[in-house]
C-alpha cells in the first residue's frame, strides 16, 4: 500500500505539525493575561521579493519561524490557566483586525446608509459567537495527522493570511493575527501566504472553512494537496482526493454546519465584502442625480435654447439678496 492510499495516522491532539520547537520553548508557559495577549501582537514580516538562492532560504526560514510561533501560541493558549484568559479572546483582539479597521472606515463613508453598516456593526458587537463556535468544534473534532493544502484565489490574499517572502500586491501584506481568518485558522493549524498562494497545514476543519469562505463570497478559488516536502521541516500528510473524502467522512454533519456558520460570519466581515459595499457607495455618488430628468433638460435646451433653472445653494453666511 502506498502512502497516498493510507488513512492519516491518528494522534492525540491537533494540529501535530512538529515544527522543530525547542524543549525550552515547549516548557515556557504564560502566567498573566498581558503575556498571553502579547503573543497575538505580531509585526508583519519583511517582504522578500528577490528570487535568488539566499532570498529563498531566508523566506523559507521566516515561514518556518512563523509556523513555530503560530503553533507555540496555540499551545500556550490551550494550556494557560482559565483565570488569565479573556472570557472571549476575539473581543480583546477585535480592534487589531484589518477587517474591523476597514469596516470602521467604510461606515464613515456611508453617508447615504446604503451599505448595511448597522447590520455589520451588530455582527461585530456579537463577535464572541466566533469563540463559542470554535470552542464547540475543538471539543468535538476527531483527531488526525495534520494535512497540508495549497490554495489560490485569483492570485490575491483574500483570506488575509500572514504574508511570508514574495508579495505581488502591497495591499496583500498582512501580519499574523491581524485578521479574523488567521485568528480562526490558528486554532486548527498553521498558515501563510506567499506571492499568489496560501498554505494551510492542520485539521481538515480549516480546509472546510476556507472552501466555505470562498464559496460564500463567490470568489473563484482552487485547493490542492500540498506536495510532500514542499514546506521544509514541517511534518504533514499530502492526501489524494479519495483519502480527503475518507477524512471528511470522519466529521459529523453538525461540525460541518458549525464550520459553515463560522465561515459565513468571517466572510460577511471580510475586507472583500466591505470593498463590495464601498463600490455600492461609489455607484451611488456617481448616480446621485436623476439622469432622465437631465436628458429632458438637455433636449429642451437643444430644441428651444432654454435651460431649466437649476436649484442653487447659498453659501454659508451669504446674505439674502432680497434683503
Amino acid at each position: 500500500m502506498t502512502k497516498s492510499d493510507e488513512q492519516p495516522n491518528k494522534t492525540k491532539e491537533l494540529p501535530e505539525t512538529e515544527i522543530g520547537q525547542s524543549s525550552q520553548q515547549q516548557n515556557m508557559q504564560v502566567t498573566t493575561k498581558e503575556t498571553l495577549l502579547a503573543l497575538y501582537d505580531v509585526e508583519p514580516q519583511a517582504v522578500i521579493n528577490k528570487i535568488d538562492s539566499a532570498s529563498n532560504k531566508r523566506a523559507a526560514k521566516n515561514r518556518r519561524d512563523l509556523y513555530q510561533a503560530q503553533q507555540e501560541r496555540t499551545r500556550q493558549y490551550y494550556h494557560a490557566d482559565d483565570g488569565i484568559k479573556p472570557t472571549y479572546l476575539i473581543k480583546a483582539l477585535k480592534h487589531q483586525f484589518v477587517e474591523y479597521e476597514h469596516f470602521v472606515m467604510s461606515a464613515e463613508l456611508d453617508k447615504r446608509s446604503i451599505a448595511d453598516a448597522d447590520g455589520v456593526r451588530r455582527l461585530w458587537e456579537q463577535i464572541h459567537i466566533v469563540d463559542d463556535i470554535i470552542a464547540e468544534l475543538v471539543l468535538h473534532m476527531p483527531s488526525h495527522e495534520a494535512v497540508g493544502w495549497q490554495m489560490s484565489s485569483q492570485g490575491r490574499n483574500y483570506l488575509r493570511l500572514p504574508t511570508v517572502g514574495r508579495v505581488r500586491h502591497d495591499q496583500d501584506v498582512v501580519a499574523d493575527q491581524t485578521s479574523i481568518n488567521s485568528y480562526v485558522l490558528g486554532h486548527f493549524g498553521v498558515m501563510s501566504f506567499t506571492y499568489d498562494k496560501a498554505h494551510y497545514i492542520g485539521h481538515v476543519l480549516g480546509y472546510l472553512f476556507c472552501c466555505y469562505y470562498f464559496a460564500y463570497l463567490s470568489i473563484n478559488y482552487g485547493v490542492t494537496a500540498l506536495a510532500e516536502n514542499a514546506i521544509a521541516e514541517v511534518e504533514y500528510a499530502s492526501l489524494a482526493t479519495p483519502q480527503l473524502v475518507r477524512l471528511l467522512q470522519t466529521l459529523d454533519v453538525h461540525s460541518k454546519q458549525r464550520v459553515y456558520q463560522l465561515a459565513v460570519i468571517c466572510a460577511r466581515l471580510s475586507t472583500y465584502a466591505t470593498d463590495k459595499r464601498i463600490e455600492k457607495m461609489l455607484i451611488a455618488e456617481v448616480n446621485e442625480f436623476d439622469k432622465k430628468l437631465q436628458m429632458k433638460h438637455l433636449d429642451l435646451l437643444l430644441m428651444q435654447g432654454v435651460m431649466p433653472e437649476m436649484p442653487t445653494q447659498k453659501k454659508e453666511g451669504e446674505d439674502d439678496a432680497s434683503q
